[in-house]
């Protein structure tokens, strides 16, 4: 379908106009309106600090303007959103950097930190509280964003460097740990893990068991879509559209009907002024959420308007 024509994308539209952020804007025009993939690395730019990590609320659950791990995962995501991979761009060699650091990882898990010290100091949602009693053994989200983070290096570090000799030990845990068994259903971690599989595609990474990632993780998106719609528009549940992009996604065999009742809810639930409902709160005092909803809602425009693009008829 041509989605322009729609009256979805007109309401869409002018709420980025609006509200977006230069990031989002410059991602939006890239899909919908002849903008480059250049527009879109400046405007990322700006979100990278001189470690070459990422901050500056780029998760927009987190203006910690310090690098983080989660935040320069965030960063991956664009990358692969616009498909981009010229591993000696700036921002790529600057990734490198920081995960090459040290920083930001602890020893004792041989993960890099989920949330880290400084986020506490600034406007954050509940889940990316730093507490430092917690034991390793209770992160709720093991793997994520080190998965994604030992793909990314992967796919870009020199091979027999220390960043890649220390990423290719994690990727082999983390596998170990994925097709083991060891964690219940959860759609952030299940994403860092579909980023290391197409990493790990990529780069021709032949001394993993791939066979094996991709069935965990076509198991685990079965278990973790939600499959009653009528809850999708109204409570922080797994949508079609976190998993699966376009029609050549590996999750989309079998989910082909969820993805035309996806779109009918698309079509139904956006908001007069264009954008979609933000389904979370923060769960704290800070009153910067309504900021980062707004933030959301660009995000959102814009994977809505793709799926439209994709799967609407």
């Amino acid at each position: 379908m041509n989605i322009r024509e729609t009256k979805e994308f007109r309401l869409a539209e002018r709420f980025i106009m609006r509200n977006a952020r230069p990031l989002d804007m410059a991602v939006w025009r890239f899909y919908f309106c002849g903008g480059s993939s250049e527009e879109v690395l400046a405007a990322l730019a700006a979100f990278q600090n001189p470690d070459g990590g990422f901050g500056w609320g780029l998760e927009c659950d987190c203006m910690n303007p310090n690098s983080s791990p989660i935040q320069t995962l965030t960063a991956c995501g664009v990358l692969r959103e616009i498909g981009f991979n010229d591993g000696s761009h700036p921002i790529v060699k600057g990734i490198l950097r920081y995960l090459a650091s040290g920083a930001d990882f602890s020893q004792q898990t041989g993960q890099w930190l989920t949330a880290v010290p400084t986020n506490n100091e600034f406007p954050h949602a509940v889940w990316w509280s730093f507490d430092p009693n917690r034991k390793p053994e209770d992160d709720p989200l093991p793997y994520n964003p080190t998965a994604g983070l030992a793909g990314f290096a992967l796919r870009y570090a020199e091979p027999g460097s220390d960043l890649y000799c220390k990423a290719e030990k994690i990727a082999k845990s983390a596998i170990e740990f994925i097709t083991g068994g060891k964690f219940p259903p959860e759609p952030h971690v299940t994403g860092c893990f579909e980023m290391l599989y197409h990493y790990l595609t990529e780069a021709g990474a032949e001394q993993f068991d791939l066979h094996s990632l991709k069935s965990a993780l076509l198991s685990r998106s079965a278990a973790e879509i939600c499959r009653e719609p009528k809850r999708w528009a109204t409570e922080y549940v797994p949508k079609p559209s976190d998993y699966i992009k376009s029609r050549d996604s590996l999750f989309y065999p079998g989910n082909e009907e969820l993805c035309s009742e996806e779109c009918a809810l698309i079509r139904r639930s956006q908001l007069q002024d264009g954008s979609f409902p933000v389904t979370w709160q923060w769960y704290t005092d800070y009153q910067e959420f309504a900021l980062a909803a707004n933030w959301w809602k660009a995000r959102f425009i814009i994977t809505n308007m793709r799926f439209l693009a994709e799967f609407g008829e």
